[in-house]
């Protein structure tokens, strides 16, 4: 009946809201909140305080019970649960492996990893699992953040965000005090580019604590040279534009940042490379169909060393150039030379310092 109202008075694509409703989402809006999942995404405030650092995402089928039990040793920051192309796309299998996944987290309580690290990834809005998908993750209170693919549109979150709100209100399935579920909007088509700004400045009309926040984008490079026709190769060169236009336009917004999967999982050396390659893009994180790639994304998405006694160094130069009235200093360079450094670059170093203490590495003690 709940469902049956809102739809009624707030069908798709429209904003208008009844009065008792617009009443509703105001109050939950004005009470909303942030959560640390947003943190363990790579958002706002992804660097400090010891919290996950949202560096990897492994993949693990809801296929199998031997995969579900494996992913309990997984040291991945944040564990994607996956319902989606994993799964064959029978209406059996599906079901099959939405009922697995939900015994399996309803009943391994005190193993679990923290509610943090547990995401679902549900399958997308335009298929007829989705509804029950969405109804199951919202009855495991475990399951904070939900990865949503083939979000084209803002259109799309809203969406989402309804059906949360009904598991909420309707279906009581959660308290509006807990933390907000968290969702990651899955970049996987030429569209979705094109509403790429519409899609990371959405909110949820119903607030974040009824219908959701939005924490990180993320980029499905198979999905999208599919529809864009991009053929893909080892350079990468032809996903430079697409995978630069969303980092920028997720720190736009205070949005995690997550690349794409490295399909050439039994090469070691080339994963490393497009580690490193979307760390220096801007990425926070990225995305694993292997449990063996998980170290290496987690080692390369933090500073180097080199890196955090730069930043040091920086901090310390700076340090003693405000106490002497300057505003900028000089850095020396490694085999000669002098860097200028002023403010912005106190900034930088700042981050570097932040993101290798929640990584628990060593900070050197500069003279």
């Amino acid at each position: 009946m709940l469902r049956a109202s809102i739809r009624s008075v707030c069908p798709r694509g429209s904003s208008s809201l009844s009065p008792g409703l617009r009443r509703s989402a105001a109050r939950y809006a004005s009470t909303d909140s942030s959560s640390t999942t947003e943190d363990a995404l790579g958002g706002k405030g992804d660097s400090g305080n010891g919290r996950n650092l949202g560096r990897s995402y492994l993949y693990v089928p809801s296929t199998a019970e031997r995969m579900l039990e494996k992913s309990l040793t997984t040291p991945s920051d944040v564990i994607i649960y996956d319902l989606e192309d994993s799964v064959p796309p029978s209406p059996a299998d599906k079901t099959s492996a939405r009922a697995r996944l939900a015994h399996f987290l309803s009943t391994r309580a005190g193993s679990l990893p923290s509610p943090e690290r547990i995401a679902v990834r549900l399958n997308s809005n335009a298929t007829p699992f989705f509804a029950e998908d969405i109804l199951q993750a919202m009855r495991l209170p475990c399951i904070r953040t939900l990865v949503l693919p083939k979000i084209h549109s803002a259109q799309d979150l809203h969406h989402v965000s309804e059906e949360i709100f009904l598991a909420y209100r309707g279906h009581k399935y959660r308290s509006p005090d807990d933390p907000p579920v968290q969702l990651v909007a899955s970049i996987e088509s030429a569209k979705a580019m094109y509403n790429i700004g519409e899609i990371a400045s959405w909110q949820s009309t119903w607030g974040a604590a009824m219908g959701g926040k939005l924490a990180a984008l993320l980029f499905a490079a198979e999905d999208y040279c599919a529809d864009t026709g991009i053929i893909r190769t080892t350079s990468r060169q032809e996903l430079l534009y697409t995978r630069s236009h969303i980092v920028v336009t997720a720190k736009a917004f205070g949005l995690g940042a997550i690349d794409m999967v490295c399909v050439n999982y039994k090469d070691p050396e080339y994963l490393r490379d497009e580690c490193q390659d979307g760390r220096r893009l801007g990425f926070t994180g990225k995305q694993a169909i292997h449990p063996i790639q998980v170290d290496t994304i987690q080692s390369t998405f933090v500073p180097t060393s080199k890196e955090i006694l730069r930043a040091a160094k920086i901090l310390k130069q700076m340090e003693q150039a405000h106490l002497s009235n300057r505003g900028a200093a000089g850095l020396e360079l490694e085999g000669g030379g002098m860097e200028m450094i002023d403010a912005p670059m106190i900034k930088q170093a700042e981050n570097v310092v932040r993101i290798a203490r929640a990584a628990g590495l060593p900070i050197p003690d500069v003279a």
